[in-house]
């Protein structure tokens, strides 16, 4: 069941998000933003990984953050490994034109270490995940180091999420949404290349 149960959850995160409901009805508290999570060709980890983006909708070239990421599953937990990499404004618009993926360079790849997601299926084709224990993916802001708390619940229809920083020595809220999380709706599914064939991790 673990190839399936994979492909289900890869299928449910390949999309391209849409907050505009959520920006059109409280336009003072929430931008209009996109998020992409794509499928990466399967050559670049000989094994499922997806890159993603996030940008406000009326600057689509200049995402404010961007990821590559591996999936792997161990004891019923869908890990979504994050990665570091160079060049991100060449691969800048790629959620949308994947093309422009032929311009990463997998040498570059750096494992950002304490930064996974660790997914569970709380209901089917739904699931609920957060950053992986030990409050050790640091993120620097504004000069200092914070910890990054992540939580995110996703489905076949929609994406929820919230970011906040948090201090080190005081785990006082440091930076991150005031008026709560991000509520994004699926505008379109981009899961076509998402197979078994895809899962399979080269045998080592």
């Amino acid at each position: 069941m673990e190839n399936k149960d994979k492909i289900r959850f890869a299928k449910t995160l390949s999309g391209i998000y849409d907050n505009f409901a959520q920006s059109q009805e409280r336009p003072k508290d929430f931008a209009r933003i996109n998020i992409v999570f794509r499928p990466l060709p399967w050559a670049i980890f000989k094994g499922p990984g997806f890159y993603s983006e996030q940008y406000y909708d009326y600057s689509p070239w200049n995402p404010y953050r961007q990821g590559i990421h591996r999936l792997a599953y161990k004891d019923n937990i869908f890990i979504v490994e994050n990665f570091d990499f160079d060049n991100k404004a060449r691969l800048a618009g790629s959620g949308r034109n994947p093309e422009l993926l032929d311009s990463l360079d997998v040498k570059t790849l750096k494992k950002r270490c304490g930064c996974s997601m660790h997914f569970i299926e709380t209901t089917p084709n739904h699931f609920m995940g957060g950053v992986e224990p030990g409050n050790e993916c640091l993120v620097p802001r504004d000069g200092e180091l914070t910890y990054l708390v992540s939580e995110v619940e996703v489905n076949q229809h929609s994406w929820v999420s919230r970011d906040r920083g948090f201090d080190p020595k005081t785990n006082q809220v440091k930076w991150g949404s005031e008026h709560g999380p991000l509520k994004f709706q699926r505008i379109e599914d981009i899961s076509d290349i998402v197979t078994s064939m895809w899962i399979e991790e080269e045998k080592q």
